[in-house]
């Protein structure tokens, strides 16, 4: 699944196409990508709507038309947004198109596990709103996080990491990263951590998210691994889907094994559970 600078990678995608207006909407209305909206009344307001401005926000891409008209895009396991010259014929799993000018900005999606929301008005949508303060803002305090994980207490850190209400953005690969560079390891259960070891791993989760969001984002990079050369090589990223794989700083073999439902990479000479 996307995490948060793969999603800032595919809104910067569309990011071309702002101010310019959309001259049809193309879309499969029946798909279960559109479950949480309402096709037609998307379909009527975003035709002849200029695309304003975009942002993100965790693993969800917010873009606003003219007309008080909200687009939100969640890409789920396989969605993906593109760009398309203006002669372009709709392909099986491209569930909406934005037709402009001298483009068309594509949402495709093969697995469907993506969606589509929409909203009309003036205030910003609800399932925007309610998303939680980004981990890279001055609302994520090494006290709130200290805070969620008391409450979280008894529920493995690795899991912990993946709830959206508290570290937004972050997945399976981040998580890793973050926990291999705080030097916890994945099953110690949330309530275990030290006051240090809080501080530590609040700073490393918005180092990680900094430098994702610099070298994925910023410079174009994309995964998988083999295609990301940006990403530092001193990272567990680039050992964590390896057999045999050895940590970059003990050179010691890596585990990985499932950890709060989730395949997990980390360094036992490193990450010691106590």
């Amino acid at each position: 699944m996307p995490e948060l600078a793969e999603v800032e990678f595919f809104r910067k995608r569309w990011s071309i196409g702002h101010g310019a207006k959309v001259l049809e909407v193309k879309l499969h209305a029946e798909k279960k990508v559109f479950r949480g909206a309402n096709a037609a009344l998307l379909k009527k307001h975003l035709t002849g709507a200029k695309l304003v401005t975009s942002e993100t926000a965790a693993k969800q891409m917010l873009f606003l038309f003219s007309g008080e008209s909200w687009l939100g895009v969640h890409l789920g396991m396989s969605g993906e947004l593109r760009v398309e010259a203006s002669d372009y014929a709709q392909q099986k799993h491209d569930h909406l198109i934005l037709v402009q000018k001298d483009r068309q900005l594509v949402f495709n999606d093969p697995r469907m596990f993506g969606a589509i929301l929409f909203h009309h008005g003036k205030d910003a949508p609800a399932w925007w709103t309610r998303i939680a303060p980004a981990i890279l803002s001055k609302a994520f305090t090494v006290e709130a996080v200290a805070t969620f994980l008391k409450r979280r207490g008894r529920t493995p850190i690795k899991a912990v990491l993946l709830m959206q209400e508290r570290f937004p953005g972050i997945g399976n690969w981040m998580a890793d990263e973050v926990l291999w560079r705080s030097a916890i390891h994945p099953k110690r259960l949330a309530a275990s951590l030290t006051t240090v070891e809080i501080k530590t791993l609040h700073r490393e989760c918005r180092t990680v998210c900094r430098i994702a969001l610099d070298t994925i984002a910023g410079k174009g990079a994309y995964l998988p691994p083999d295609l990301n050369h940006h990403i530092p090589k001193s990272w567990l990223f680039w050992h964590r889907w390896e057999d045999g794989g050895l940590c970059p700083r003990t050179k010691k073999p890596l585990t990985r094994e499932e950890v709060g439902g989730r395949t997990t990479c980390w360094s036992p000479a490193r990450q010691k559970l106590i």
